[in-house]
């Protein structure tokens, strides 16, 4: 006598793993609206590594002034004085620096994620 079964093992856990893996080697597809994506992602983050840096440096020299001060480096008055004055000499200008480089990105990028939107809707309306 045959036996004639079929048997069928389902996974989604698994499912979703082959297709993570797979999605690596598929060729990808750039289209307009992943474009448009990716071009307000880089309006939406222009500035913020220069303007962080220049937050962090500046509160790194603030924090060895008030180490200074505080007598946890030996140091004279001058040494708390010139690194303080400088930590915040470098903070001060970080959201300024931000605000400039973002508003020149958008001025930049403007024209282009406009066109794209535009012929993203001219599509979906047909």
């Amino acid at each position: 006598m045959e036996n004639n079964t079929f048997n069928y093992n389902y996974s989604a856990t698994q499912n979703r793993e082959v297709e993570k893996i797979r999605s690596k080697y598929v060729p990808k597809v750039d289209n307009k609206l992943e474009r448009l994506k990716k071009l307000d992602a880089r309006v939406e983050m222009a500035g913020m590594l220069e303007s962080l840096s220049l937050g962090i440096i500046g509160a790194l020299l603030f924090g060895v002034g008030m180490c200074f001060s505080l007598g946890v480096f030996v140091g004279t008055a001058w040494h708390t004085a010139l690194f303080m004055v400088f930590g915040i000499l470098l903070m001060l200008p970080a959201y300024p620096v931000y605000k400039r480089i973002a508003r020149e990105t958008k001025a930049e990028l403007t024209p282009e994620i406009l066109r794209l939107s535009e012929e993203i809707m001219k599509s979906a309306k047909n």
